[in-house]
């Protein structure tokens, strides 16, 4: 059975206790480096670098040199401006990814958790039907039949991150409908709709924030999968994943392995740096695991 997410219970009446507990300055370093990423990728048009797709920016195959810091590939491009253009792509695509998967899932979870009944059997059927599809058959089907851009890829995603994401929020409202706030909220007469925006929903978003944070390196990941079976963003628009491919043909790897070290080198410390972020987020909130 999945697994999701579920705050300890605390001792007062809302949210988690977090006195006394620290980040800690690996956190930090880890948002520095997503910080100064996104940065570079909305300004990289106006950065002093080659454009990404411009053919004989340099000569073919060049290794690392202060013209061209991380060398350029077979038809000359430079791979430090493809790397910094291409995170636009993926950050997007990650970004986007998991916020439609929030969205749909959270509020489709909490829905389910809070009214509970058919409606709970409704929409835990169509999670459970989401996650016995196999993940990568289901993107080749989609991406495969529209044109791939970074909305559709993203929207692609997006999908397969609903049920996961929703089983989270589902599991969390059901322990935060039982509490005393909810209750007071109740007996109050507040109508079912604040009680989820204004009691329910800021309580279940600190686990789906710390997921958030998870589920964008995965995507950035998955894009880079697709992009490997040709079914990536399509055109002149550069991400991660079409770099990495660009630079995996064997005479490239045998002699000029910096075209594809570069890019995976940079996604490696992007994921690497979301997933340390997301567990620091877990443990700090005290995001406990169960299964419902």
């Amino acid at each position: 059975m999945t697994k999701a997410g579920v705050l300890r219970q605390p001792d007062d009446n809302e949210g988690p206790d977090v006195s006394g507990r620290t980040l800690g300055r690996p956190f930090w370093i880890a948002i520095g480096w997503l910080g100064l990423l996104t940065v570079l990728a909305v300004l990289a048009s106006w950065l002093p670098i080659e454009d990404p797709n411009k053919v004989g920016a340099g000569g073919p195959r060049l290794g690392p040199s202060f013209s061209h810091f991380f060398g350029t590939d077979a038809l000359g491009r430079d791979v430090f401006a493809r790397t910094i253009f291409g995170a636009r792509i993926s950050l997007l695509v990650g970004f986007l990814a998991i916020v439609f998967g929030i969205v749909v899932g959270g509020g489709l979870g909490i829905i389910a958790g809070y009214f509970r009944g058919i409606t709970d059997q409704v929409i835990s059927f169509c999670f459970f039907t989401l996650l016995s599809f196999p993940a990568l058959v289901l993107a080749l089907l989609i991406t495969a039949t529209i044109d791939r851009n970074q909305w559709t890829v993203s929207f692609t995603l997006g999908i397969l991150a609903v049920a996961s994401v929703g089983r989270l929020s589902r599991a969390n409202t059901i322990v935060f409908a039982e509490r005393e706030f909810v209750q007071a909220a109740r007996v109050l007469g507040a109508n079912s709709r604040r009680i989820i925006t204004h009691e329910l929903l800021p309580n279940v978003m600190i686990p789906m924030g710390a997921l958030a944070l998870l589920g964008m390196g995965i995507a950035i990941v998955a894009e880079g999968s697709l992009a490997f079976l040709g079914l990536s963003v399509e055109g002149d628009a550069v991400s991660w994943g079409k770099s990495i491919v660009d630079g995996s043909q064997a005479r490239d790897l045998d002699k000029n392995p910096n075209v594809a070290l570069f890019p995976i080198g940079v996604m490696f410390l992007t994921v690497l740096a979301l997933n340390y972020a997301g567990d620091r987020v877990r443990e700090y909130f005290d995001v406990r695991e169960t299964a419902f």
